[in-house]
């Protein structure tokens, strides 16, 4: 009976300490997404009311944490699921719906929290920290990993030939799903469509700029350089344009209290406080006591753009200060200083850019765009903006004097390893169990590793320069490489550890 009680007792004390393990995970989660649990709940709340509470995006900073956040709660949830001897495809099944279902749980709260932004994003990436931390304790500790390790390479089944045939299949696919995310980096589909348009300044008041704009003119496509320089030579092009044009204001003496969208597609744009001054020939003068902002949200525009990810805006603006910082907003579609669709602003004499996609972020600002001099004087510029995927393209009063901007290109260092991470660490997972199964051809074997390391990088590299036009980088190529090999290296030395320990034992 002492003998049996000795062999229950460590299992035993080891479940507690995991149930324990689990439910600390949890409690740190809660507390960190929903302390001090102020909840206010209002007396009726819809279905879109709460559909539009989830019209927010992450910042890069955001993404990082919400994954390290689950990550504790992945890999305690491994250790229990392993001492309750739960089968492997279970317990990955587990983990990602536990790390999915809590998140989904706290983002909905959050709702009912003043100050909070749930997104869906973190969602994802929450689910992503909790497959992480299952990795990572099957990777240090996990001994029914190993001795799958130690079936896949002492595999001498007559039907290997198939299953590295699969393996390879999968490994290509999974390469190919880089390419999907890196054009998805690039839509404008986390546009919110609850922002309005906005002259002069936020809609919060706090970052007026001082000068004047006599129009305004917005398509949800892209403009060529022949339209461009079109647009520049015609005062009238708008008047007569495609469907594709969603806003037309042209900001003249007739708006003594709005503005009305020529279009048709727009509400009017009301003044914040009188204006002060309009000449035929600048426009209208804004300042940190009037701007304009349009009466509603400008919501047909929002989802145009969204599902294009296009647009075109055309204005013209003569700058008061020379010296405006903030940036002073020109034209913004966006809620507040910390959450917007698009801006255009003045940095002193530079035009700042601010445009929101997934790699730059909620605010748009995760990407320096700033075109240099083009505020040195106080005349009137003709400015003309376009994007298309990821291209920005910006001409200031002629054709000639044009400016190019590739999103892709200018992705800070920090945001390119934590993606390329999320993007070649699978792979290197998979490459090293795929280099388990073929170990005893020598010839197939260095092959394989050489083209699994290297090919997938080359790959998207080359995919994306030629479908955006982005300067092929060795950098890239070589932070692919790095992630891929050093992943397929660590855990092939892993198993291979964990594989003399299961033939002693």
């Amino acid at each position: 009976m002492k003998k049996r009680q000795t062999i229950r007792h460590p299992h035993l004390l080891g479940l507690l300490k995991d149930y324990a393990l689990v439910a600390i995970s949890v409690l740190v989660v809660l507390l960190a997404t929903l302390y001090p649990f102020k909840f206010s709940f209002p007396d009726s709340f819809s279905l879109e009311e709460l559909i539009n509470s989830f019209s927010n995006t992450s910042s890069f900073q955001d993404t990082v944490n919400n994954i390290l956040l689950f990550l504790p709660l992945g890999f305690f949830c491994s250790s229990l699921l392993q001492r309750h001897r739960v089968k492997l495809g279970l317990e990955i099944l587990i983990v990602i719906l536990a790390s999915a279902s809590l998140s989904t749980i706290v983002e909905f709260l959050q709702v009912f929290l003043p100050g909070r932004r749930p997104t869906p994003e973190d969602i994802i990436n929450n689910t992503i920290g909790g497959f992480v931390g299952w990795l990572c304790f099957n990777w240090l500790l996990s001994r029914s990993f190993a001795y799958i390790l130690a079936r896949i390479e002492n595999n001498s089944s007559r039907r290997v030939n198939q299953r590295v045939a699969a393996f390879c299949l999968g490994y290509i696919l999974l390469s190919s799903l880089n390419l999907v995310f890196w054009q998805s980096t690039t839509y404008l589909s986390n546009w919110n469509s609850n922002y309005p348009l906005v002259i002069g300044n936020e809609a919060t008041g706090d970052r007026p700029w001082q000068g004047y704009i006599s129009k305004v003119y917005i398509t949800d496509k892209a403009v060529s350089a022949i339209e461009a320089a079109q647009i520049f030579q015609d005062k009238d092009y708008f008047n007569n344009y495609d469907d594709s044009l969603l806003a037309a204001y042209k900001l003249d003496k007739s708006g003594q209290y709005s503005y009305r969208d020529k279009s048709g597609n727009l509400p009017k744009l009301l003044w914040r406080g009188q204006p002060v001054d309009i000449q035929e020939n600048k426009g209208a003068l804004l300042s940190s006591s009037n701007w304009l902002e349009t009466a509603a949200a400008v919501k047909k525009l929002n989802k145009r753009i969204s599902n294009t990810s296009e647009f075109t805006i055309s204005t013209t603006v003569a700058t008061s200060e020379i010296n405006q910082t903030g940036p002073a907003r020109i034209v913004s579609i966006s809620d507040d200083p910390l959450r917007r669709n698009f801006t255009l602003g003045q940095q002193r004499t530079a035009l700042n850019l601010r445009l929101r996609t997934p790699i730059t972020g909620e605010n748009g600002g995760d990407v320096k765009l700033n075109i240099p001099n083009i505020f040195t004087d106080k005349q009137p510029h003709n400015l003309i903006i376009t994007y298309s995927r990821p291209i920005i393209q910006v001409y200031v009063d002629n054709l000639q004097n044009s400016y190019s901007l590739n999103l892709l290109d200018l992705i800070p260092i920090a945001h390119k390893l934590f993606y390329y991470s999320l993007n070649f660490i699978p792979l290197g997972i998979y490459l090293a169990l795929l280099s388990l199964l073929v170990k005893n051809s020598r010839v197939i074997h260095r092959w394989l590793i050489f083209l699994g390391i290297l090919l997938p990088s080359v790959m998207l590299e080359a995919f994306l320069v030629n479908a955006y036009g982005k300067e092929m980088s060795l950098r890239n190529i070589l932070i692919g490489v790095f992630f891929t090999a050093t992943t397929a290296f660590i855990l092939k030395n892993r198993a291979t550890i964990l594989v003399k320990k299961v033939a002693l034992n």
